[in-house]
């Protein structure tokens, strides 16, 4: 054999060690259509698809553990039809506390008082303007349902001032939630199952969205009115301490994913941990980081189990309760 094609043969088929592990192999579809086998075909399919199947067994070892459950999603999800997913679960109690964003709570409320509805990624944001159509990826609310949230939130805000007045005592914003999700008496809505299965909301960006425009005219008219942020802070940080186990799932990342592991870090880190998204961990952001970072900071335990997965939750969380929480009495 030629020197140099001894040379090119030996390092382009290298000797290698024997790999152990699952053998990829994908669903066979000879077989017919049986989803729940699909799903489960996903764990040797490799890729996000694995790690989603991880997501799974996870989320049943938190169920199986009897852990307190943090549920944690951005304002976007309660856009989208994850609405619904997210109420079965508050509804049937099976999460302990929620964290969302200010969109979070309002469009949950604005969704009782009329319809979203399924639009366009590349309608012209100025026709839609000019037709008082706000759109929010592919899905347009038009201006008139904020008219109609603010004429609900500016009755709320007033009764609760006058609560204020009355008794001395400053409204913190799980309060304000609280008495959002008993006045809208909506079945439909999550912030109604919360206050009725007595599950606390937080929101520690409460003055962002219309829900802070409204506070915002409401103060016009109250000019002494205050919320209390201390006091949220204080509930969910104690909600952790003492917990024998701790389980956080995140949809999506931001305020919401750093507020549950920034808790969870006084009790020295959660022991299950599923994060949703699509963010990158490039530019260093919270939004984007790993699980093993937040091991680094005690967020989560350095014997947890935990999991990302990069994909789009409108798609995989639905798939993830089916597989998960609907299956348990």
């Amino acid at each position: 054999m030629d020197r140099n094609e001894k040379i090119a043969r030996e390092n382009l088929l290298r000797k290698s060690e024997k790999v152990l592990g699952i053998s990829i192999k994908g669903y066979d579809f000879n077989n017919g259509i049986d989803y729940e086998k699909i799903i489960e075909s996903f764990k040797s399919t490799g890729f996000q698809a694995s790690h989603f199947s991880r997501a799974i067994e996870i989320t049943n070892k938190m169920i199986q553990d009897k852990a307190f459950i943090f549920l944690g999603y951005t304002s976007n999800m309660v856009s989208s039809g994850l609405r619904e997913v997210i109420r079965y679960l508050v509804e049937n109690r099976k999460v302990n506390v929620l964290v969302t964003t200010a969109g979070g709570i309002e469009e949950d409320i604005i969704k009782c008082l009329g319809e979203f509805k399924l639009g366009d990624f590349r309608a012209n944001g100025k026709e839609l303007r000019n037709k008082g159509i706000n759109r929010i990826g592919n899905i347009f609310a038009s201006n008139s349902l904020y008219v109609e949230f603010e004429k609900f939130m500016g009755k709320a805000l007033d009764e609760l001032y006058e609560e204020q007045e009355r008794t001395g005592n400053v409204v913190c914003a799980s309060d304000l939630i609280w008495k959002l999700g008993e006045k809208i008496n909506n079945k439909e809505s999550i912030c109604y199952w919360a206050w009725k299965n007595k599950i606390r909301i937080y929101c520690p960006a409460l003055q962002d969205g219309a829900l802070g425009d409204n506070i915002y005219f409401s103060s016009f008219k109250h000019k002494d009115f205050k919320i209390d942020i201390v006091e949220d802070i204080k509930r969910l940080n104690d909600s952790t301490i003492g917990l024998k186990k701790s389980g956080v799932i995140i949809l999506g990342a931001g305020v919401v994913k750093h507020s549950i592991l920034n808790a969870n870090m006084l009790r020295n880190g959660a022991d299950y941990a599923v994060y949703i998204n699509t963010a990158q961990e490039y530019d260093g952001s919270d939004a984007g980081a790993l699980p093993e970072e937040a091991v680094s900071w005690g967020k989560i335990t350095p014997n947890a189990e935990s999991v990302k997965v990069f994909a789009d939750a409108t798609i995989v969380f639905p798939l993830l309760v089916a597989s998960t929480f609907a299956k348990v009495n």
